[in-house]
């Protein structure tokens, strides 16, 4: 009999960009593969690949105590139904709920993939100073599980979600994102000019796209500089987190030909070559995908100081750091790229061979199948 695996996820997109590739491994490993999350687009994409497939509706924006409830009832009902030998529950609602509903009803196995600490430990505020604590009192309960592999994405995250939950160090393991497909995200040549300067990501604020906007405005409005650069955003506007832009927003910017909007694209490995420079000023992550693929297609990266971020990349020799919230030493950081072009070359080649060493898909492919099979195989002695 297969053994089952039970993936749970936020929503269906994250899962298609983040552990597809994961998923089928696994199946490959003679593993029957079910995901549970809330579907936004075609659920036949994810049926298609042989997965099966448990719509669980998820208001990401939402932490009002009524539908934690439905959602963490709605988490034991499938875990009844799946019976999984193995959860994989993924991003922070996943984790938090899904490590509470574990303790109504019994799984031999369980993965939290912790892929980053959210909003809420970036803010200085009242309010998150408060839902820090009340989140260190969840993870303390929800990731006390007899037979759990704890995966975080970097070292601040580990070290963190260490001291607040007291486990053991083993229970921990640190892999650095979800990986990149090597062959299909490949360096290729700078473009010609005018450097383009890209922004890939959603449109939020904690991705620090207000930094980038006036970062853009600042080396615009600057006439001692020759080179005109242009500047793109890269990414969908999320009416499902509440630091979105609005399209009203993004039009504004386009009418002042401060950027130009590209929207959402589905083929990154076709668009990141079109730019010059990565530009990814965030306030935290766990480990940004694109700016990995952007590292693998040999393109200079720009981004912040910060937890996640500052793991993608070697400092001075593959990109840039400056400190969040910054736009001036955004600005800054930006005109060092576009004025000199050998420096731009010689990071997209370091940042190539660092993505070879770290982001390979098959690395943290191979990483996550000999978690399950350890996982798996301690959950029988159990």
């Amino acid at each position: 009999m297969k053994k089952r695996l039970l993936f749970v996820v936020n929503v269906d997109w994250f899962f298609l960009s983040h552990r597809l590739g994961i998923a089928k491994a696994a199946m490959n490993q003679g593993y029957e593969v079910h995901i549970a999350t809330a579907i936004t687009g075609n659920p036949k994409i994810l049926t298609d690949e042989g997965l099966i497939l448990h719509h669980i509706p998820l208001n990401r924006s939402n932490i009002d105590p009524l539908s934690v409830i439905k959602y963490l009832f709605k988490l034991i009902k499938v875990f009844k139904l799946v019976q999984p030998d193995l959860v994989h529950l993924v991003t922070i609602k996943p984790v938090l709920i899904g490590g509470i509903a574990l303790k109504f009803f019994k799984v031999p196995a369980v993965v939290f993939a912790i892929s980053g600490m959210g909003y809420v430990y970036i803010g200085n505020k009242f309010i998150h100073q408060f839902l820090r604590l009340l989140s260190s009192i969840i993870y303390k309960l929800a990731l006390n599980h007899p037979n759990a592999i704890v995966i975080c994405q970097n070292a601040d995250d580990l070290k963190l979600v260490k001291g607040i939950t007291n486990l053991p160090r083993k229970a921990f393991t640190l892999i650095k994102g979800s990986g990149v497909d090597l062959k299909k995200f490949k360096p290729t040549k700078l473009p010609a000019q005018p450097p383009i300067i890209m922004f890939p990501a959603r449109m939020l604020f904690d991705k620090g796209v207000n930094e980038f906007v006036e970062a853009a405005k600042r080396i615009s409005s600057n006439q001692s500089i020759e080179i005109k650069a242009r500047f793109v955003l890269v990414g969908m506007l999320d009416d499902g987190n509440k630091a979105s832009l609005k399209p009203s927003d993004i039009l504004e910017l386009e009418q002042n030909n401060i950027v130009e909007y590209w929207g959402h694209k589905e083929s990154m490995e076709e668009i990141l070559p079109l730019s010059t420079v990565v530009v990814l000023p965030s306030y935290r992550e766990g480990l940004p995908k694109v700016l990995s693929e952007a590292a693998a297609c040999g393109r200079p990266i720009i981004t912040t100081d910060v937890p996640g971020c500052r793991d993608v990349l070697q400092k001075n020799i593959s990109g840039l750091l400056v400190p969040a919230n910054n736009s001036k030493k955004l600005a800054d950081a930006m005109i060092k790229l576009i004025t000199t072009p050998n420096m731009c070359s010689s990071f997209g080649n370091a940042g190539r061979i660092f993505a070879e060493k770290n982001f390979s898909l098959e690395i943290i492919i191979n990483q996550h199948i000999k978690i399950y099979q350890d996982l798996t195989e301690e959950g029988k002695a159990l």
